[in-house]
């Protein structure tokens, strides 16, 4: 009677090993009152941390023209840009609007000479005479007023002192150097239209050659010559001397 029991307490024994083998090695940690067991791998799939393998990453090249500038220089080299793009529109439409003006202004027979056989020569024709001498203030010479695109001519044989778009008030102005009875002559002649000139520094004109065209350039408001004569330096009156001399 005392074998069979033996034997089966070491079956029982062996069944109580076996069994705790068997339990997870997680159970001794869980909780009281979890309803369902889960296994090393369960609570290895939770608490893992996901990630993306170097060959699943796509790599993306920025190109520069695909965004704006944002940091302060080069904001300020963007605005310098525009602003030089912009000055050479301006330069290019105030040349453009030049052009059209020298075009529409000067006419195309200038092969003119003025009339008379004298050493001086009146520099215009068909005027009507204005500002005189110090007339209204400070004023060198004598305004003869006459058409827009009216032709001048140099009052005397010599040699051209100054040519110039932009001659002070003078506007568009030609000056020349003559010797006239053995002085020092020099007429200047002012407010000439834009592109008329038909002389240049340096260059030897004869008495009553054409020069220009009268417009009203510089400090004019009114379509006019200013002209004026220097004799040895000095200031002289332009109309008594042009009616003394010019025939």
């Amino acid at each position: 009677m005392l074998k069979p029991l033996r034997s089966l307490a070491v079956l029982a024994m062996v069944g109580g090993l076996v069994a705790t083998v068997a339990i997870p090695a997680f159970a001794a940690t869980a909780g009281v009152g979890t309803e369902e067991a889960r296994t090393i791998q369960q609570m290895a799939v939770d608490d893992a941390q996901s990630f993306v393998a170097a060959s699943d990453a796509n790599a993306t090249e920025l190109s520069r023209g695909s965004y704006a500038a944002t940091t302060a220089e080069e904001i300020e080299k963007r605005k310098a840009e525009e602003a030089a793009a912009e000055r050479a529109r301006q330069v290019a439409k105030a040349a453009a609007a030049a052009a059209t003006r020298s075009s529409s202004s000067v006419p195309v027979n200038i092969a003119l000479t003025s009339p008379g056989t004298g050493e001086v020569r009146w520099p215009i024709l068909n005027f009507t005479k204005g500002r005189g001498l110090w007339d209204s203030g400070y004023h060198q010479g004598v305004d003869l007023l006459s058409s827009c695109g009216t032709p001048l001519y140099a009052a005397a044989a010599g040699v051209v002192k100054v040519s110039q778009e932009s001659y002070g008030g003078y506007g568009v102005g030609v000056s020349i150097d003559h010797v006239i009875g053995g002085q020092q002559v020099n007429t200047l002649y002012g407010h000439m239209t834009y592109g008329s000139r038909q002389v240049s520094v340096g260059q030897s004109v004869a008495a009553g050659q054409l020069i220009g065209l009268v417009g009203s350039t510089g400090s004019s408001t009114a379509c006019h010559l200013h002209f004026e004569v220097h004799i040895n330096g000095s200031v002289v009156d332009p109309w008594a001397w042009l009616q003394a001399n010019a025939g």
